[in-house]
């Protein structure tokens, strides 16, 4: 099973080149940069928790790079992403987000479908 959340999750793993590659890109767009964990990777939990605080007004792609590597280090078995956000209309959109570190064995997820009543059809992960 490989978890397919954000930008390349079907491309094979980044290299640390190419994420702080991708890191210096949302440098240069003027967007904040945050970097987030968990062990639970389903498409409804949407509350990571947060690994330092974002990222705000950076000019080099190393700094960000050192807190993926912290975090890498200090939760190697668990899913850590980046994410980019633009502030410029005042509000925080996420422009980019993509996986910097997965586990060495992926827990599955399932599709479970159920009926309900009348042709009603209930999806549930598990």
């Amino acid at each position: 099973m490989r978890i397919t959340q954000g930008c390349f999750s079907f491309l094979p793993d980044l290299t640390d080149a190419q994420i702080s590659a991708q890191v210096q890109y949302c440098i240069s767009q003027g967007w904040a940069l945050g970097v987030e964990f968990t062990d639970d990777p389903h498409p409804r939990n949407t509350y990571w928790e947060m690994w330092g605080l974002p990222m705000f007004d950076l000019a080099d792609a190393a700094g960000v790079v050192q807190e993926i590597n912290a975090c890498r280090k200090a939760h190697p078995e668990d899913y850590v992403r980046i994410n980019a956000f633009d502030n410029t209309h005042g509000w925080e959109t996420v422009r980019m987000s993509f996986l910097v570190n997965r586990p060495k064995v992926e827990k599955p997820l399932t599709l479970v479908r159920s009926e309900g009543q009348g042709r009603n059809q209930i999806y549930a992960m598990r």
